[in-house]
């Protein structure tokens, strides 16, 4: 195992990192987007409008920056895009507003980032966790959905992902996720859209 540190919010240290990655391992062929980031915002009451600028630039700025880095690359193998998305990209908590917008986004531009890239080596793939031990979700034990539901611990998390992820399938929600995720009705959408607008 390898790593090269960058900030995915800024697109001149993706760029940079893309050069790296890839001449130091050009025969990549898997992109995981999952860097994120969780805060609460209680609009009721005063903002912080510059997290809630860094949430979205990381959430939504820092997939769109990776995905359009490698690409380039992907397209000249067989590949493949993970986008991690969120349970509660389907049904929102109210104290993660922001969150659960980014993550929304993350669906659906992987429909649709899915359905572009149908013709060519790239494959797209969605994987929603479920709350899981990291991190991410600290210190927010006290707004679970049931009394003494905790969050799935790390490696069941990964045991389970990793196993969705060596299916066929492209739209992946993991465990208590997969109450949440719709059942694939957005791909579903997706494909009737695409076939009527192109």
């Amino acid at each position: 195992m390898d790593f090269v540190l960058l900030d995915t919010r800024d697109r001149a240290s993706i760029a940079a990192a893309a050069l790296e990655v890839v001449g130091r391992f050009p025969a990549l062929n898997v992109v995981v987007n999952n860097a994120g980031v969780q805060r609460h915002h209680d609009f009721s009451g005063a903002v912080d409008e510059s997290a809630i600028a860094d949430e979205i630039q990381t959430n939504i700025m820092g997939v769109i920056g990776m995905t359009t880095a490698f690409l380039p690359y992907l397209k000249e193998r067989d590949s493949t895009i993970v986008n991690v998305s969120s349970g509660l990209a389907f049904v929102p908590m109210a104290r993660f507003p922001v969150y659960c917008a980014t993550k929304a986004f993350v669906h659906s531009f992987t429909v649709s980032l899915r359905h572009q890239l149908r013709g060519t080596s790239v494959r797209v793939i969605e994987l929603a966790p479920p709350w899981v031990e990291s991190e991410l979700g600290s210190g927010h034990s006290t707004f679970l959905v049931a009394p003494g539901r905790g969050p799935m611990p790390l490696d069941s998390f990964i045991a389970a992902a990793m196993e969705d992820l060596a299916s066929d399938r492209e739209e992946l929600a993991v465990a208590g996720a997969k109450f949440l995720y719709g059942a694939g009705v957005g791909e579903k959408f997706a494909e009737v859209f695409w076939q009527m607008n192109g």
